[in-house]
């Protein structure tokens, strides 16, 4: 099962990421900085409210961006490893790992 788009030849692309398809994408760590930044910002508008649903919400909110830092660094070593392998990607162009 595929969650990926497919175009007109059945090959699963990308929504977010880059590829050879689609060179304007972003780097995984990039996207999920952008989702702790939103997270952060939403959590700011219901840090006063004492509420119990609010409460359990902000604690939810605290332990994803405690998951998303985790998966920002592992994405970030993850990069490291195939730049000092590979070298820097092209962006857009073929994977340095896996196939095209």
């Amino acid at each position: 099962m595929s969650n990926g788009a497919s175009n007109e030849m059945g090959d699963t692309m990308t929504h977010f990421l880059v590829t050879e398809d689609k060179p304007d994408g972003h780097r995984l760590e990039d996207i999920l900085i952008m989702i702790r930044k939103d997270m952060l910002t939403r959590a700011l508008k219901i840090a006063d409210d004492i509420r119990p649903e609010a409460l359990h919400v902000m604690n939810n909110n605290m332990e994803i961006l405690n998951l998303l830092s985790q998966a920002i660094l592992l994405a970030e070593d993850s990069s490291r490893v195939l730049t000092k392998a590979f070298g820097a990607s092209a962006k857009g162009g073929p994977p340095r790992i896996g196939k095209a």
